[in-house]
């Protein structure tokens, strides 16, 4: 089959056919045409972790890794999109790749996993609460001490050995410069782009009024007071939905390490 023809735009039902024919089968021909499909969404899943970094086709490899295993155990009985499936366990796949392979400094695997709870929580309070939580908040939150949670903010300081104010050189006037002030910055438009692929990827679970919250608060980062003023709803009631809106897509997503 001509690469043309395997980039060829695929239809829900014909992903489903595809993905079907090689669960029954072990086609190669479904499986190329599918991994060519998905290529470009698994680029940009990796991007969003490696930055242009030189680890980037590494977590390429990692996420096509995650595509393959995600069209294996697709149950097709469940009447959602593939997509649905397929971010979160490639999101899974790198995260577990970065949290196991790519710190500087070794440190303990609990303190690795309790660092995405704290920055979920820390996430869902500052809306929450409209200020930054305390540490004693964060820890009640996650279910976890105060020390616990100084220690893992204070550990994940250790993911890059150096700090960006590490002086790496001086410019013409003998001033120092650092890491920090060679830095590239993060291209706005792209994560804006990033976040809406994977808003729509993941929000059909929801209902309607859950998708405005979640986009509000979320996308468009508005208070859940202002978020309400929008759709008619006391802050309290948004509040209730964003939460059970948030559980959907952790349950939908319950065996990967997504961060939602």
């Amino acid at each position: 089959m001509e690469q043309s023809q395997t980039r060829k735009e695929l239809s829900r039902d014909e992903i489903n056919r595809l993905i079907t024919e090689y669960q029954e089968t072990g086609s190669d021909e479904a499986q190329t045409r599918l991994v060519y499909h998905y290529e470009k969404l698994i680029e940009s899943l990796a991007y969003r972790y490696s930055k242009g970094q030189s680890h980037h086709e590494d977590l390429v490899q990692v996420g096509m890794i995650g595509l393959l295993g995600a069209i294996k155990r697709f149950d097709l009985s469940f009447e959602r999109k593939f997509e649905a499936f397929l971010v979160p366990t490639v999101l899974g796949e790198i995260k577990r790749y970065l949290r196991d392979k790519t710190w500087s400094v070794h440190v303990p695997r609990r303190i690795k996993e309790l660092g995405p709870k704290i920055k979920r929580s820390t996430d869902e309070l500052t809306n929450e609460l409209e200020r930054s939580p305390s540490v004693k908040e964060i820890a009640e939150y996650i279910g976890a001490t105060e020390e616990e949670v100084l220690e893992a903010m204070e550990m994940g300081q250790s993911y890059n050995a150096l700090s960006v104010d590490h002086s790496i050189d001086a410019d013409n006037e003998g001033s120092s410069v650092t890491l920090l002030d060679v830095m590239g910055e993060e291209d706005d438009n792209y994560a804006q782009t990033e976040e809406r692929l994977l808003i729509e990827k993941l929000l059909p679970i929801l209902s309607e009024r859950e998708q405005q919250i979640i986009r509000y608060t979320f996308l468009e980062s508005l208070s859940q007071k202002e978020t309400g003023e929008k759709i008619g709803l006391s802050q309290m009631h948004v509040s209730r939905l964003q939460r059970a809106a948030l559980k959907k897509l952790r349950d939908s997503v319950k065996n990967t390490d997504i961060d939602i």
